[in-house]
């Protein structure tokens, strides 16, 4: 139990001395969460995923404006917001279809679609199946 504990603080520690002495262009995950505008809209999508996000409010929640914000994910993350977001959403119901007995109209609304169809047409989009399908190839 102590060894175990220890190697987390170990981990712990290489991490925040990793991140504390980031060269100044560096990308990727731990550069974006050393940035305080990216870091408070991760904060915010992963919090909560369901909210009706638009670039609109990201930006304004997180302290940015939307070009700044847009801009820095891309540059740290190679990404835009709004599409980090749909793919946070899709590994949370990834997850939920295979964790849970829900069903996929509360699964679809858990991870911010309003409707089971909006979600049922980007889950294939993104998947290449449908969710109910997902979830039954995942089970077997």
């Amino acid at each position: 139990s102590v060894l175990s504990k220890l190697s987390e603080l170990l981990f712990i520690e290489v991490v925040r001395y990793y991140t504390e002495n980031l060269p100044a262009d560096a990308k990727g995950w731990l550069a974006a969460l050393v940035e305080p505008r990216i870091s408070r809209a991760l904060q915010l999508l992963h919090g909560r995923p369901e909210q009706p996000w638009t670039l609109d409010s990201l930006a304004r929640e997180s302290g940015s404006s939307k070009t700044v914000l847009v801009n820095l994910f891309r540059d740290h993350l190679d990404t835009a917001p709004m599409a980090y977001l749909n793919n946070w959403r899709m590994q949370l119901a990834s997850r939920l279809l295979v964790e849970s007995r829900s069903n996929i109209a509360n699964i679809a609304v858990k991870v911010g679609y309003e409707s089971e169809a909006a979600f049922s047409r980007r889950f294939k989009h993104c998947t290449g199946e449908s969710p109910g399908a997902w979830r039954v190839m995942q089970s077997a």
